[in-house]
Order: C-alpha cells, then sequence, then structure tokens
C-alpha cells in the first residue's frame, strides 16, 4: 500500500495512495489460483489557501467520522478488518470531486476543525463515484487528550439516503491507553463501535519484551431497519466482540493478532486472523538544507 507525497512550491501539495494485492487460493488437485487486485485509494491536490483553509480536489477519503481517514491504512489500524459500520456515510470510502477543511481556530485548550466535500456521479474502474455532500465538525481538548465530532451525508443517488454520526475519542498525554468510538445512522441501519487498547510500557518500558505488547479489545453492533444490499452492512442484526494482541517490532515492523466472535440470526461464528506489518519511509528526491 504505497503512498506518496509531492510537494510544490509552498502552497501545493500532490499525494495519493495504492493498493495492490495479490490473493493466492489453493484448488483441490489443482495448482494454485492467483489473483491481482490494484486499486487508487486517492489522487488529489492539496492548495493550502491561508492557516485556516485548504482546497482539495481530486480522488479523495471521504471525511466522514473518523476511521476512513485516519485508521484504514493497514500499518496504523490495531486490528486487520474495519467495523462492520464503516461504509455508513463514506459513500464506498472514496469520492471525486472536491473539500474545503481546515482549522476554525486553535489555542492551548482547544482547537476546532472542519471538513466540506462535494462528490460528483461519476464512472469508471478507478475514479467511480455518487453524486453526494457533507461534512465533519471535530473538536480537540490538548490538555486532556479528549476529542469528539459530528458528521453529516447526504447522497443524491438511490433513496437519497441521509447518514449522520459521532465519534469520542480518548488519548490521556500521561497513560499508554486508547479509546476511540463512532456512531452512525443512516436510512436503513444504524451501529456503533468502540475500542480500547493499553500498551503495557510501564512495566519495564515500550522497548521492554512486555513493553512492546499492547491488549485490544473491540465491541460493535450493527441494527437493521430496513434491507438494503447498498449500504454495505450485514442484512441482518449483528454483534462482535474483537480480542487483539500486538506486538511491536523495531524498525517499523508490527505482529497483528485478534480473535473474533460474531453473533447474527444468520448463524454465530469465530474469526481469527495474523498479521505481519512493515512500513518504511523514505525520501523520493534529496531535499535541500535550509
Amino acid at each position: 500500500m504505497p503512498v506518496g507525497i509531492l510537494p510544490v512550491k509552498q502552497r501545493f501539495v500532490f499525494e495519493t495512495r495504492a493498493l495492490f494485492l495479490e490473493d493466492i487460493t489453493p484448488r483441490t488437485g489443482k495448482s494454485y489460483k492467483t489473483r491481482l487486485i490494484k486499486n487508487v485509494n486517492y489522487l488529489q491536490a492539496d492548495y493550502l489557501a491561508n492557516a485556516h483553509l485548504t482546497l482539495v480536489a481530486g480522488k479523495f477519503l471521504t471525511p466522514f467520522a473518523t476511521y476512513n481517514e485516519r485508521l484504514s491504512p493497514l500499518w496504523i489500524g490495531n486490528f486487520q478488518d474495519g467495523p462492520l459500520l464503516v461504509s455508513l456515510g463514506t459513500n464506498g470510502s472514496t469520492g471525486v470531486g472536491g473539500q474545503a477543511r481546515g482549522s476554525v481556530f486553535a489555542n492551548n485548550a482547544v482547537a476546532v476543525d472542519y471538513a466540506a466535500f462535494f462528490q460528483a456521479n461519476v464512472s469508471g474502474t478507478q475514479f467511480a463515484s455518487s453524486r453526494a455532500t457533507g461534512g465533519r465538525i471535530n473538536f480537540y481538548l490538548p490538555p486532556s487528550g479528549f476529542e469528539f465530532g459530528a458528521s453529516y451525508d447526504h447522497m443524491f443517488e438511490g433513496l437519497h439516503p441521509d447518514t449522520s454520526g459521532v465519534h469520542v475519542w480518548w488519548e490521556p498525554h500521561n497513560v499508554p491507553l486508547t479509546v476511540r468510538s463512532e456512531y452512525a445512522h443512516s436510512t436503513n441501519a444504524h451501529g456503533y463501535w468502540i475500542e480500547t487498547g493499553y500498551r503495557l510500557a510501564r512495566i519495564n518500558g515500550e522497548n521492554g519484551f512486555f513493553g512492546r505488547l499492547e491488549p485490544l479489545f473491540r465491541m460493535q453492533q450493527t441494527f437493521r431497519i430496513h434491507p438494503d444490499a447498498t449500504d454495505g452492512l450485514p442484512s441482518v442484526n449483528t454483534q462482535r466482540v474483537d480480542f487483539g494482541l500486538d506486538y511491536y517490532l523495531p524498525h517499523e515492523i508490527r505482529i497483528i493478532s485478534s480473535y473474533t466472535r460474531q453473533f447474527a440470526s444468520s448463524g454465530n461464528s469465530n474469526i481469527w486472523n495474523t498479521e505481519l506489518v512493515y512500513r518504511f519511509l523514505a525520501p523520493a528526491w534529496p531535499g535541500r538544507k535550509r
């Protein structure tokens, strides 16, 4: 999942992220079946107008709630899969159009930022988009590490669903604890997820054996109001409990493992996941000393 960022002068930034996934499946009595999946997650141009406004044009991640923009990269998220309701309000996670975003104001006590977007109706393999509009307002309290906000999305296609949501995060500065949560409600479904993790860095330091461990827990539920095969949520009421254990190795290497128990009227199931993640960062062109 490579990311590219190209600054031009002081006000323009071009950025993109792509996904290359090769799926290898064994076939009984035959050779393995392979399939290569390629996708451009986003491809956008940013114009930094001033301290309060950045204009964005191109294919972008829909700024609804927090998971889509901030936790979806595989080197950031604590679990391999996203929450069940992540598709609510994000219109398939991306849109083609424009954004206005930035900081309303900020001081030592509170910071307020916003994002407003409009997506066009575009067809195509890599740049498909449905016409929609919406935005997000976010409040952050630096002294406590507490954050909360609200989002809204209106789709002009299909049944014209309206989706609203709220999110609450708490990441205290003096405790290696994270608490993240979202709730979203749309015309045909609603749900929530809450996730917490605690890095065991206080036992013998974050570079010790136990200090590299982070136990995780996530609880999520989705509730079906009306049948809808297009919103990406389960067709029946579903509850999931996720238990995770991440281990942070040196040089940006991380082992992610989890066990999930899912409850639904269509049947209960167990899900086991293990993943090895490696992130590296390198300049594509040498910079100049100032």
